[in-house]
């Protein structure tokens, strides 16, 4: 989920940064302290941090080393009890906001923007740097987000596809899941994600998925996405990708690829994350597969993390010294801090003239 309160106030903050209204960064900080909700919202709970691919534009691949861990189904509920999902009211605002700002509908066709603002923005992401298939408990999580009233949804390699629990999560409610796959060719496609994954059998269990889905009248919407790595015959790839499921019931787009400085090839993104300046410091927080609650879930190894859920509330963690220390360290800019070094997103601190 987004803070969308926050989301919708800090535009005035950022525009009397940069018409140098705000110059001092203590004003700054103020300034973004008497928007930011005292409560905290989640932007994603990472379940599990397992994950059989070796995708190529992923630093987990060769980066990650933190031991490999799954949450327990305690601590999941412990989290979840201390969230609210989004009113009727706040969603209403957020609905004229996004059409306002961004000239997009929430009934507009499938986009990644679209996706952002109208997907993200409302739903607990249960995945992080591990594949969620790989978690047997995931259908109980889909259930415990479903009876607390949020939305679910998570990303995945549908090669992993164990279609009698995946089954499961859909009779439990989920919202949305996400199938990633890069190309129709099933070489092509290892040559990205690894030997692990096909297209051939993927492509198989996701019409099974869609027609389990219509058979039983459920309402999840399956996504499918490819990533825009920018190599040679992408928008081929991509046509026929939108050919093989043109009469399937499908959420489809093409999406900009995340973390473009660990290949160091940056080619631009269409997306609106992507491109404005991190807002996640005062607007989300994440909670990784050991219990940690980190700033973001680009933190492949628990390098930014604030306490552990396991012995202190998220609203504490959220308010805490440590945190408010490191959304200065934000606006300053600090050198050798990891947000600078490997994220793409642009700090608020940059637009301080």
């Amino acid at each position: 989920m987004l803070d969308i309160n926050f989301y919708m106030k800090v535009d005035t903050v950022i525009e009397n940064i940069k018409n140098g209204k705000l110059s001092c960064t203590q004003e700054i900080f103020n300034a973004l302290e008497d928007i930011r909700s005292q409560d905290p919202v989640v932007y994603n709970i990472e379940t599990t941090n397992r994950c059989n691919m070796r995708c190529k534009m992923c630093p987990r691949t060769t980066m990650m080393t933190r031991k490999i861990e799954d949450i327990d189904k305690e601590t999941f509920i412990k989290i979840v009890k201390q969230l609210k999902p989004h009113s009727d009211e706040e969603w209403a605002e957020w609905k004229k906001y996004c059409e306002k700002k961004y000239g997009i509908s929430e009934d507009d066709e499938a986009s990644e923007n679209h996706f952002f603002l109208y997907i993200i923005s409302k739903v607990i992401q249960l995945h992080g740097y591990g594949d969620p298939l790989l978690d047997r408990h995931m259908h109980e999580y889909v259930k415990i987000l479903h009876e607390n009233g949020f939305y679910s949804y998570f990303s995945c390699n549908p090669a992993n596809i164990n279609l009698e629990l995946t089954y499961k999560m859909l009779d439990m409610g989920l919202d949305y899941i996400k199938y990633s796959i890069e190309s129709v060719n099933d070489e092509v496609h290892k040559t990205i994600r690894g030997e692990k994954s096909n297209f051939t059998e993927s492509y198989r269990k996701i019409k099974e998925v869609i027609d389990y889905k219509h058979r039983n009248n459920l309402k999840t919407t399956i996504v499918i996405t490819m990533l825009d790595l920018n190599r040679t015959n992408q928008k081929e790839d991509y046509d026929k990708l939108l050919e093989a499921f043109k009469d399937l019931d499908v959420y489809i787009y093409l999406k900009s690829e995340d973390c473009q400085w660990y290949r160091k090839d940056f080619h631009g993104t269409k997306s609106i994350h992507w491109s404005e300046v991190c807002k996640h410091p005062w607007m989300s927080m994440t909670v990784k597969s050991n219990g940690e609650a980190a700033m973001c879930m680009e933190d492949f190894n628990n390098e930014i993390v604030f306490g552990d859920v396991h012995e202190s509330s998220l609203k504490n963690i959220w308010n805490s010294e440590a945190y408010r220390e490191f959304r200065m360290k934000h606006l300053e800019v600090c050198k050798g801090m990891k947000c600078n070094e490997q994220c793409d997103m642009k700090l608020i601190g940059e637009l301080i003239g």
